[in-house]
């Protein structure tokens, strides 16, 4: 805003293009209009805003067992706050025009835990059977982390399975379903979590045939 004393210009009154002019106590005041308001709905607006309640909805269809899977979050944060940060935009997919998740890119749990190597995972008569290496070789790996091994159905399931990792090189986690196939999983994943609870590792995205 601008004032003008101008024996020239007299009183101003009016507006000209962005600028409006008015008298206050004798003086001449010149002031820029507001700026418009930029348009809320553009397409990259639409589409960022459909991404993230498709992510929410991710993070809920979880029925609350993430909100154990980022220990090391910063105090300031929740769980469901470090999910919606490191997933978005990285873990949607636009290729098709709709924004769809890609499970194979989400994170649903973050840590320094060293995860276990899967080596195969086979749907069938008794659920999704999971090989995978314990890696107890590994100096900050002990015997009596907890695997848990969880997904998504079609219809919306959460199924899950946990056990101890032991100290066989090789062993099996099986996630109990009878006679389900790999075309009702949505996603499979595997992770650690230290006997304590405090300590998660990354979790690992899982195919299952």
């Amino acid at each position: 805003m601008s004032r003008s004393q101008n024996p020239m210009t007299g009183h101003m009154t009016g507006s000209m293009a962005n600028f409006t002019t008015y008298v206050n106590h004798g003086q001449n005041v010149i002031a820029s209009k507001a700026f418009n308001k930029k348009d809320a709905n553009t397409v990259s607006q639409i589409a960022q805003r459909a991404s993230f309640k498709l992510m929410a909805k991710g993070y809920r269809s979880f029925g609350g067992l993430l909100r154990k899977n980022f220990p090391e979050k910063p105090v300031t944060e929740s769980a469901y706050n470090v999910f919606m940060r490191i997933n978005l935009p990285e873990a949607i997919d636009n290729s098709g025009g709709v924004p769809m998740i890609d499970y194979s890119k989400l994170q649903v749990s973050q840590g320094a835990l060293p995860p276990v190597m899967v080596t195969s995972s086979v749907a069938g008569a008794t659920g999704i059977t999971i090989s995978f290496k314990t890696n107890t070789e590994i100096a900050d790996v002990s015997a009596s982390d907890q695997v848990v091994a969880f997904g998504k159905t079609q219809e919306g399931e959460l199924i899950i399975a946990r056990q101890v990792r032991g100290n066989q090189p090789l062993t099996t986690i099986v996630i109990p379903y009878p006679g389900i196939a790999a075309a009702d999983v949505v996603c499979c994943y595997v992770m650690v979590l230290s006997q304590d609870g405090k300590q998660v590792s990354n979790a690992v995205y899982v195919e299952v045939v």
